[in-house]
């Protein structure tokens, strides 16, 4: 299992300088890749070209590059530009966002994901294939049929022969979708004690990829917090605005993956609980709500020997490469945590 750093979104109480040292921290531990993320503040490209000037070796992943933020030609011309600059070193996590986000910053419908996502990858091969982009969707047409444009194609190649594709995915259909049409699929709030349940999904979605594709030839990469630390409580604080905004705030209270992601894996009153406290502004309140056991399944915490035999689980899971995001507040703190995790993966 190999280790992955993600950053996460720009800064985080960080200077530039201490960022980029992080990295290079990680670079020197041995870490794989590391990953940035974007909202509606930072975005990934940016920092991920940043780091590519400054680093050699670690691989340069986005975690995500939203989807209606960009077309997918846009998005085939940055991967294959950030991986000249690392010289063939970018992995291309993308996603569909949230309808708060899709319709609220981006101005677009939140709609037919899985055919959406289906037609995106498809453009965004085309196009780093430096194939003419000549595409007939239901959701994606190019070029358009009644004006000027033309079947274009990619003026630079990309480094590697072919750069793979992370899709973050929550839900059944789409955790299916990726295993289909993906290289790699990027969880959150991932228990590897539940992956039972997700096997049969990538397993349908390799089945319909055909051509013998098996987990041999996809990357599990899910995004988990940690802290190792004697104090377990204090660890355990260290994750609960983290699971309690995704579990009670990433959308509304009809439409929020990770709420019914946490229900499946059998914390229902808690998943209510966190979300009816997190909706009516009660951040704290949702926070401490959060039960010990809920932050044990999708989170690293604890002391060292609590942490080793959970790195075990998420290996024997199937998991490729741990995306490890340092839940610490301080520069000096992240890159302890980081040599920790280091230290503990066998």
């Amino acid at each position: 299992m190999k280790l992955g750093l993600h950053i996460g979104y720009w800064g985080l109480g960080l200077t530039a300088q201490q960022q980029l040292e992080l990295v290079l921290e990680a670079e020197r531990l041995g870490y794989d890749s590391v990953w940035t993320a974007e909202a509606y503040g930072s975005d990934a490209a940016t920092i991920l070209a940043w780091l590519a000037q400054a680093t050699t070796t670690i691989k340069l992943g986005s975690a995500i590059f939203q989807m209606p933020g960009r077309s997918p030609a846009m998005t085939a011309m940055t991967a294959a530009t950030i991986d000249q600059l690392s010289d063939g070193r970018m992995l291309l996590g993308i996603g569909s966002s949230g309808p708060q986000v899709a319709e609220g910053w981006h101005g677009q419908r939140f709609a037919k994901q899985l055919l959406r996502t289906r037609e995106y990858v498809d453009v965004v091969r085309l196009a780093l294939s430096r194939e003419r982009l000549v595409y007939e969707g239901e959701t994606l047409q190019l070029p358009l049929p009644d004006g000027p444009g033309k079947a274009l194609k990619l003026t630079i190649a990309p480094v590697q022969e072919r750069i793979p594709i992370y899709i973050a995915a929550i839900g059944p259909k789409n955790t299916t979708l990726a295993a289909e049409i993906a290289d790699g699929w990027l969880p959150t709030l991932f228990s590897p004690e539940h992956v039972g349940e997700f096997r049969p999904l990538l397993e349908e979605g390799f089945t319909r990829a055909g051509g013998g594709k098996g987990f041999d030839d996809f990357d599990i990469v899910p995004t988990v917090t940690a802290m190792v630390s004697d104090d377990l409580e204090s660890a355990r604080d260290a994750m609960r605005h983290y699971v309690a905004l995704y579990t009670g705030g990433m959308g509304s209270r009809k439409q929020n993956f990770y709420n019914a992601l946490i229900r499946r894996y059998g914390f229902e009153e808690a998943a209510d609980t966190v979300q009816e406290l997190y909706l009516a502004g009660k951040k704290d309140e949702a926070a401490a709500s959060l039960p010990g056991e809920l932050i044990d399944t999708v989170a690293l915490v604890g002391p060292r020997d609590v942490v080793r035999e959970r790195l075990q689980v998420y290996k024997q899971s199937g998991v490729g490469t741990l995306m490890v995001s340092p839940m610490a507040w301080s520069f000096e703190d992240r890159v302890a945590q980081l040599r920790a995790i280091a230290e503990l993966v066998e």
